[in-house]
């Protein structure tokens, strides 16, 4: 009745996550002066009094975000708490509650409910978050699982993920790749179990990979070494979605281009060698491979020699002018563009 036939068929896919974000978000208007950012950074932030409310949600979908076939329910109730606790990090904030709305079909009973609720509870404890309420309903699609976060932050401390400043330097936590790795190891022995349900799982040696992935860990203790030290980031986001596409958001909001040079990026031994036992690439695990929840960075660089000297942060490159365009340094010497390829659940397939 309402539909208009002569209108053209826009796919999503031709958008992608963060293409359909732009789309949308350009037609959103606010009305309330307390609203400081809604869409477009890790969390909205609202005008709350003498500190600024940071808000983040997340969804995580069955067979598109976790599989169940490798994903035991504690690890990915503890999964689904501790990503979106990075968010409210990402803005240099502290979590302090969190809201969980939660679909399910009847294949589950109540022990796999529990277990998954002891995960989020686990995760909560150990961040000191609390989980202040939520939603059950049934689900025809698989679990389903909605988690919002509620936050604070000092108005002078509040981070968003631009304006960094041209020369500024490019820093990340931790080391990136290994969650990607660790998800291309569970699905190579999925793929060998279903040829052969008698084969155990070769999983050997690779236990840093698998927590990585299953049970990734926010990064709260930078946020605190950093507020240590008297550093505040010119601009900061999360590595959700793969090293290229982080870098990519902060130079569009910054309205800068960048300068990354691949020696400097953090990969772990054991992510190196299983990139070459795929036959990959392991930069591009780093670039491209999503959900190390690490934090990237800019800082002023009179910060740098109060970093020079710590373990776990990496200055990986430095902000440039936009014309320059965002750029690879490669170890074996040419430049090349940057682009990203990560995680983006509604982009198409290539």
């Amino acid at each position: 009745m309402f539909e208009n036939r002569n209108k053209k068929r826009t796919e999503i896919s031709e958008l992608g996550e963060f293409g359909l974000i732009d789309h949308l978000a350009s037609r959103i208007q606010l009305h309330h002066p307390e609203t400081i950012k809604g869409v477009g950074d890790d969390a909205a932030v609202i005008d709350t009094g003498a500190n600024l409310t940071l808000i983040s949600k997340d969804l995580l979908l069955e067979d598109i975000h976790f599989d169940l076939s490798y994903h035991p329910l504690k690890h990915l109730g503890y999964k689904a708490i501790a990503v979106n606790l990075s968010d409210i990090y990402a803005m240099n904030g502290i979590p302090k509650q969190v809201i969980v709305g939660l679909g399910l079909s009847s294949r589950f009973p109540l022990e796999a409910i529990e277990e998954l609720y002891e995960g989020m509870i686990l995760a909560c404890n150990k961040y000191k978050v609390d989980f202040v309420g939520g939603d059950t309903t049934s689900s025809k699609q698989g679990l389903i699982l909605s988690v919002t976060v509620v936050g604070e932050v000092k108005k002078e401390h509040v981070v968003y993920r631009g304006p960094a400043a041209e020369s500024d330097l490019l820093c990340v936590s931790g080391d990136l790749g290994a969650a990607y790795a660790g998800l291309l190891i569970l699905e190579r022995e999925k793929t060998v179990f279903k040829a052969d349900p008698n084969m155990q799982p070769d999983l050997h040696g690779k236990d840093y990979l698998l927590e990585r992935f299953l049970k990734p860990e926010p990064r709260e203790d930078v946020i605190q070494l950093l507020q240590k030290l008297n550093i505040k980031p010119t601009a900061m986001i999360d590595v959700s979605d793969g090293l290229a596409s982080e870098i990519k958001h902060i130079c569009k909001h910054s309205e800068l281009g960048c300068t990354v040079y691949e020696d400097k990026i953090p990969i772990d031994q054991l992510t190196y060698d299983t990139a070459l036992d795929f036959n990959m690439d392991p930069t591009l695990y780093a670039l491209n491979g999503g959900e190390d929840y690490e934090l990237l960075f800019t800082i002023k660089q009179a910060d740098f020699i109060k970093l020079k000297e710590l373990d776990g942060i990496s200055v990986i490159g430095h902000m440039a002018d936009k014309n320059s365009g965002i750029n690879l340094v490669t170890k074996s010497g040419p430049v090349v563009e940057i682009k990203a390829q990560g995680w983006d659940h509604l982009k198409e397939s290539e």
